[in-house]
């Protein structure tokens, strides 16, 4: 919902597709301290720090409710308050991946994992239309007072999180310095190769394939298909209708998924997709196209972030989460590099690039690590 209202304020309002990149980059700001949060859930537990950033999420947006209600809203206090959401914002789901973690059995994590993203998938369906539905209805400022309502509402309903820690430290790992606990993590991860794999991979499809189904639709939308933000909502909500469908399937079925082999494929076929979407002029393609995007997205995204709860070792599963979310810096840098592409040589050559840029490095990644991820007896490949 927030995405919506603020993605549409800011095209309109400037009149830019770069600027437009750039605020979809400002929100990803974040994943260059996400290791911290990881590692501050060690101390203090996953739950109080999610509450912590939950409580984040309500007083910035309660900042941009009274800008809106007073008619004081312009780009710069919007960027300003959106580089503070984006501090925040990106470390929300490690967190949720942790707790899951730490509550389910390796046996049921496949499914439980679906189960967490069918949540996210769906309020993003129901957030995309009900934003562009009440900002059209009512204005930007009454629709944001709904989404200080509902950021309210999800900090009281992570009061009832549970507080189990699934690691206690010593006092002697309470006291290691931040620096030293990344340093420890970075090194976990390039020492395990299974695990620099699907890093890389991570930063890959952030940089490839995110950009092009993510704040660029605000411009697919308005330049592309001539519709408003009632459209846009419609566009994005066809991306997670299909996610939400995917994590359905995820849910019910990963006992029978082989993580790292699904993960490759599917990272194939949704690239695959984003190449047709680039070149589609019509709306209600490119509501198929997003919605299969968004299935094969959920069947690339979940296996990921299995394999690397399963194949970590649990005393550093909180940092290494945290250097996942590094990989998504990837999405502002492609955000940013295609800003301008899309200005100078169009929408459908820039989708096309970064496509098939996606699609050659991801053979890559499974040829040159073939051993351990597309190897029927690997680890990671065990149903």
């Amino acid at each position: 919902m927030e995405g919506v209202i603020l993605g549409w304020f800011v095209l309109v309002s400037t009149g830019s597709v770069l600027a437009l990149a750039v605020f979809g980059s400002l929100q990803f700001l974040g994943t260059l301290i996400s290791p911290l949060f990881g590692m501050a859930g060690d101390r203090i537990g996953n739950r109080n720090v999610l509450l912590l950033m939950r409580l984040g999420y309500l007083i910035l947006a309660a900042c941009l409710m009274t800008l809106f209600l007073t008619g004081l809203a312009s780009p710069v206090p919007v960027f300003i308050l959106a580089t503070l959401m984006g501090l925040i914002r990106p470390s929300d789901i490690t967190m949720r991946n942790l707790l899951v973690g730490e509550t389910m059995p390796a046996d049921y994590l496949m499914r439980a994992m679906g189960v967490s993203r069918t949540t996210a998938d769906s309020a993003r369906i129901v957030g995309a239309l009900t934003g562009a539905g009440l900002v059209a209805a009512l204005g930007s400022g009454l629709a944001y007072v709904a989404v200080c309502g509902i950021y309210a509402l999800c900090l009281a309903l992570t009061l009832g999180v549970g507080i189990r820690r699934l690691r206690v430290l010593s006092d002697g790992e309470v006291a290691m310095s931040a620096l030293a606990a990344l340093r420890q993590g970075f090194a976990y991860v390039w020492s395990t190769p299974v695990i620099r794999a699907v890093m890389l991979l991570a930063f890959l499809v952030n940089f490839a394939a995110y950009p092009l189904t993510g704040s660029l639709l605000a411009y697919v939308a308005k330049d592309v298909y001539g519709m408003d933000q009632t459209g846009l909502g419609w566009l994005i909500a066809s991306f997670a209708g299909g996610a939400l469908a995917g994590s359905i399937l995820v849910s019910l079925y990963g006992a029978h998924i082989r993580p790292a082999r699904t993960m490759i494929v599917c990272a194939l076929v949704w690239m695959s997709c984003n190449l047709v979407f680039s070149w589609l002029t019509t709306p209600l393609p490119g509501e198929i196209v997003l919605f299969v995007s968004g299935l094969f997205q959920s069947f690339c995204m979940i296996p990921m972030s299995v394999i690397l709860l399963r194949v970590t070792e649990p005393a550093l599963r909180g940092c290494v989460m945290g250097v996942r979310m590094l990989a998504v810096y990837g999405m502002p840098v492609g955000l940013l590099l295609s800003g301008p592409m899309v200005e100078w040589a169009g929408f459908a050559a820039t989708g096309t690039l970064y496509s098939l840029v996606g699609i050659v490095f991801t053979v890559v990644i499974a040829v040159w690590w073939r051993a351990d991820l597309w190897a029927r007896a690997a680890p990671v490949n065990v149903r």
